[in-house]
Order: C-alpha cells, then structure tokens, then sequence
C-alpha cells in the first residue's frame, strides 16, 4: 500500500489523506494509469 500512495502522492500530488480514503481497486487502477501514461511518454521521447 505504502507503495501506491507514495507513487500516486509524487505524479498528482494529491494529499495523502485523500489517497489514503480510496479503496485499494481505486488506488491501484490510478498507479496502473500513471504507469501507462510514463510508457506512452517513454516511447514517444
């Protein structure tokens, strides 16, 4: 879990109470579009 915040927290610097409140569905579905969204970057620089 401390993972998931932490990367949430860092690319939408969203307040930790918020992320915290969120359902572990919730928060892993934002890590995994945060990780897909890093990809697409990836690739087109």
């Amino acid at each position: 879990m401390h993972e998931e915040v932490a990367y949430i927290a860092y690319y939408f610097h969203w307040p930790l109470k918020d992320i915290l409140e969120m359902e572990h569905h919730d928060r892993r579905r934002w890590a995994e579009k945060i990780a897909e969204i890093n990809r697409k970057l990836t690739e087109i620089g």
